[in-house]
């Protein structure tokens, strides 16, 4: 049925993985936060914690998780490291995640 529409696209079974990982990981509250204080600029640890609401160990656990999904990068000096978000790219996910929740219909009306 689909495919005999014009222009129909279905994209690979990669892309969709990588798509999913990318939701999964972004599926925790406290990683949206953690990001969302990253796209305002480099932090350390300490400070995500505490823009958070969590504490060191548990932001330390997010952004190794977010890294590896390439959704973060750390910069070390000496012997702090400094994380921000990995590109635009993470700034736009966030930001239609967002601007979806402000118009859910929660069925209250």
């Amino acid at each position: 049925m689909h495919t005999s529409l014009a222009n129909f696209d279905m994209p690979d079974e990669e892309r969709v993985n990588l798509a999913a990982e990318s939701f999964r990981l972004l599926a925790d509250p406290t990683r949206i936060k953690v990001l969302w204080a990253l796209l305002q600029g480099e932090s350390s640890v300490a400070c995500l914690a505490e823009l958070a609401g969590a504490t060191p160990t548990s932001v330390s656990q997010h952004l190794a998780k977010l890294r590896l999904a390439g959704l973060v990068k750390g910069r070390r000096e000496g012997t702090f490291v400094y994380y921000s978000a990995a590109n635009d790219h993470v700034r736009g996910l966030l930001a239609q995640a967002l601007f979806h929740a402000d118009h859910v219909d929660r069925g209250m009306d």
